[in-house]
């Protein structure tokens, strides 16, 4: 019986498979700076704020708190929508004069009518017709926004002095007043509803397809078309928002003041956005939080508030408030050229 031979088959050796590099993950270091980088201004305004509380008498007492927040609550109001106009590399500098025009208006229907809710749904009303030819003739006619919104400004301001003779329009509608000084829980309502503006446009800013689509039209508007995004029915809408809440802060302000001002609200939109780029809105577009708007507006009304305390000439304050935007656009042009590199 014959053995047969075992026949052995030349077997190749098993070659592992080649395993990608694994790419480091950012250090602790570059997380920390990063968390650093993000919270800076909430960290300098905590530090700054804490420092005038123990050096200017009479900072941090509740009167002055609640008369700080109230300063600041119109201004709060408009930055919130502008904003949305900054992040998608547009502004608007007709707001102060919408403020003006919609509480002439408002004071002008109440006192003919008496009727609160046509006198505040006009001037509303006017204040997104603003906003919509604003963004029509932005969007549509590709006009530069600088151009569209210094005429605008001019118009509109013009408008508040032809209707109202260049007189303030009185007001004496006891229900209309109350409405800028009545409390709740101690807090005057135009405060309430400036907090109310900062969480439902941080909302419609952070968790909707509006918000997400404003960031994608600041960051490349061509490019967010061909996505399908519609650029300038967008970007009208956005500007009709902005005209909108100008004209009800009007309407709130001529509450305080009991009557409609032609002149009212000057340099109103440098104010608001010095508030917005201090607080990292990008001037190019596509970068924007509700936080960083809140200190920065912060920022600007505790500095006046500063001033006012240790009896700063105006004058002064003219230049203090001017080499803030200064500061806050070239630290802008800083984070921008730090993301390109």
């Amino acid at each position: 019986m014959s053995v047969q031979p075992k026949i052995t088959a030349d077997l190749e050796p098993e070659v592992p498979p080649a395993r990608e590099p694994v790419q480091p993950g950012p250090s602790r270091r570059t997380e920390l700076t990063a968390a650093l980088a993000d919270y800076s201004l909430v960290l300098l305004f905590a530090a700054v704020f804490v420092a005038l509380s123990f050096t200017v008498d009479h900072f941090f007492s509740v009167e002055n708190m609640l008369g700080l927040a109230l300063s600041v609550s119109q201004i709060g109001m408009v930055a919130c929508t502008m904003m949305f106009c900054l992040a998608s590399r547009d502004f608007d500098l007709s707001v102060g004069s919408t403020v003006a025009f919609a509480g002439v208006l408002c004071a002008m229907i109440l006192e003919a009518t008496d009727s609160l809710f046509l006198a505040i749904g006009g001037a509303v009303l006017a204040g997104a017709v603003i906003g919509f030819i604003n963004g029509a003739v932005i969007a549509y006619l590709r006009i530069n926004a600088l151009i569209t919104t210094l005429a605008t400004m001019e118009i509109v301001r013009g408008l508040g002095f032809i209707v109202s003779h260049g007189q303030a329009v009185g007001v004496s509608n006891e229900q209309f007043i109350e409405l800028g000084i009545v409390s709740l829980f101690g807090i005057a309502v135009p405060i309430w509803v400036t907090l109310g503006c900062f969480i439902g446009f941080g909302v419609l800013l952070n968790n909707t397809l509006y918000g997400r689509n404003t960031l994608a039209i600041g960051g490349n508007p061509e490019a967010s078309r061909l996505a399908g995004i519609r650029v300038e029915r967008t970007r009208v809408l956005i500007f009709l928002l902005q005209g909108a809440v100008a004209a009800f802060a009007g309407v709130i302000l001529a509450s305080r003041i009991t009557s409609g001002q032609p002149n009212a609200a000057q340099g109103f939109e440098l104010s608001v956005m010095s508030g917005c780029v201090l607080g990292g809105v990008s001037l190019a577009g596509g970068r924007a939080t509700i936080s960083g708007v809140v200190v920065g507006v912060l920022i600007m009304g505790t500095v006046e508030n500063v001033m006012n305390l240790l009896n700063i000439d105006a004058f002064y304050q003219y230049l203090v408030r001017g080499a803030i935007l200064l500061i806050a656009v070239l630290l802008d042009q800083l984070k921008n050229r730090g993301r390109q590199a």
